[in-house]
């Protein structure tokens, strides 16, 4: 049978994917078409995570999420489906599951391809995001697909990236929040609260950040809801009667 497996580095992220409780760190069958691994934020998790599934006996492999925009066009709750992925060499996505996907998404959803960038760290300046842009030509970055790319190029299976924006250029979440983010995206609020009591984090930045998450998970759930968790890849090309003369 085909199954697709689906990385995503943030509970927030999969929770677009399934209502249940996900567990961390392990895969979770969501249904008979796919099969879903929180792996918490950062390459080598992501990595360990597309590892796992392959083992499992995925067929396929996406990485499923949010991503922060190096392009000023792009805003949050944007998709971007990209060409390629760029992490020192380039790494391939599968174009033609990528473009059956993009057909059936709804006329609403901004869709942009191209280059999706790599990074190590998360980019917490515009600067930061500019440099990146110059350097690789990409218009979004994340820090997870490339990794999961990386597995799926060396098991010979198909690979796509599946990433709304949740942060526009000239935003970035502080660096200073990431000492009270869990791996898996959620808060400590004893940290975040004396954060913000000493002023190193701000209200209206959180508010932001919100609001962008809230975008960002409202286009990745109409993605699972149009496509299915399977993201579609084995549904054949439906054609006319006219098709056939």
């Amino acid at each position: 049978m085909s199954i697709t497996g689906l990385v995503t580095a943030l509970r927030a992220e999969a929770s677009c994917v399934s209502s249940a409780r996900v567990p961390f760190n392990t895969i979770m069958p969501v249904d008979d078409l796919a099969a879903l691994w929180l792996s918490g934020m950062g390459s080598q998790a992501a990595r360990a995570a597309a590892e796992g599934l392959h083992q499992h006996g995925v067929t396929a492999l996406v990485s499923f999420g949010v991503a922060g925009a190096l392009n000023p066009d792009l805003k949050p709750g944007d998709l971007v489906l990209p060409d390629t992925i760029h992490a020192g060499t380039q790494l391939p996505v599968n174009t033609a599951w990528r473009d059956r996907l993009q057909n059936l998404l709804p006329a609403d959803i901004t869709v942009r391809n191209g280059v999706l960038a790599n990074s190590d760290v998360p980019l917490t300046g515009t600067k930061a995001k500019l440099d990146l842009a110059q350097a690789t030509g990409a218009c979004a970055v994340d820090m997870e697909s490339a990794a999961i790319a990386a597995v799926a190029a060396a098991a010979d299976i198909p690979f796509i990236a599946v990433r709304a924006i949740i942060d526009p250029l000239q935003f970035s979440p502080p660096e200073a929040l990431l000492a009270a983010v869990y791996p898996d995206g959620a808060v400590n609020p004893i940290r975040l609260t004396a954060l913000i009591l000493k002023r190193s984090v701000h209200l209206t930045t959180l508010m932001q950040m919100g609001m962008g998450m809230r975008a960002a998970r409202k286009t990745l759930s109409k993605v699972i809801q149009s496509a299915g968790t399977g993201l579609a890849k084995f549904q054949p090309v439906q054609t006319s009667a006219s098709d056939h003369f």
